[in-house]
């Protein structure tokens, strides 16, 4: 394995490496507002959740590698410590990509991405009517990490007002997962897109407790045909099954499709001799 120390890399190599490898990531798009009334529209990828209660997200206006220069969005908090957060789907993608572009700071980014403005409800930033969820937000505290190009500084936000776009309910009332077709940010100019053709789902440990590799049968184990998403799901059961396991890779084989299809009960029957 190769091994690297981050210091043995300039910035745009490092940023490279890290942004490639941590991924895929969740976009802001971030609404803001200097002291003037200049409005700012931005994406960033550095960005998630932190808390529920209260409901707490951070982003990160990262210090420009290029010429250790900071972005308006981070000028824009530190004057009005408000944001709205817009959540970024495909249906916009193009859009989002083009409000990153530095323009001055007294243009609108709305308007040159074509993107609506909307009045928020309790903070001075404009709402993004295009985007399927909308987070209105009070800045708690801005953590900057460094001063050289390339430094992060956390923007901690306080969720006061959440705005959802209908159609992207399904109908228990709750936001659809495929509707919503969201995209994030991969390394250099790459996106990945979360609909429908790629979403699956994975069964959450058990709430008991699973019985783990160590317990699992040597025969299923050892098997040449299971991957470790398999082995996984099959040590995901609360009881190991009585009886005897095939090691016939024929049979496990067989087992293999039921677990591709998140039938793990139908699976541990085909192996149980």
């Amino acid at each position: 394995m190769k091994t690297i120390s981050p210091k043995d890399l300039n910035n745009l190599q490092l940023q490279t490496l890290l942004q490639t490898a941590i991924a895929p990531r969740p976009i802001a798009l971030a609404s803001t507002v200097d002291k003037k009334g200049n409005i700012n529209l931005s994406p960033f990828s550095f960005f998630n959740m932190f808390s529920t209660n209260p409901p707490v997200v951070i982003f990160s206006p990262s210090r420009r590698v290029r010429d250790n220069t900071a972005k308006h969005t981070l000028e824009n908090v530190l004057e009005v410590p408000e944001v709205v957060i817009g959540i970024v789907n495909y249906k916009i993608v193009q859009q989002i990509s083009l409000a990153s572009t530095e323009y001055e700071k007294e243009v609108n980014e709305f308007v040159k991405s074509g993107l609506t403005m909307k009045n928020a409800d309790l903070v001075q930033p404009k709402i993004i009517e295009e985007c399927p969820v909308n987070l209105e937000c009070k800045v708690l505290e801005i953590k900057h990490l460094g001063t050289e190009g390339g430094a992060g500084n956390l923007v901690i936000c306080e969720i006061i007002k959440i705005h959802v776009r209908e159609e992207y309910l399904n109908s228990e009332g709750n936001l659809d997962q495929k509707k919503l077709d969201l995209v994030a940010r991969l390394g250099g100019n790459w996106y990945s897109r979360n609909n429908e053709n790629n979403l699956f789902e994975v069964p959450k440990p058990l709430v008991t407790k699973g019985i783990g590799f160590d317990l699992l049968p040597d025969e299923i184990k050892y098997s040449k045909i299971f991957t470790g998403n398999d082995l996984g799901m099959l040590a995901n059961t609360e009881q190991l099954p009585q009886g005897n396991f095939s090691a016939d890779e024929n049979i496990h084989s067989e087992a293999r499709k039921f677990l591709l299809e998140n039938k793990t009960e139908e699976a541990w029957k085909i192996l149980n001799v």
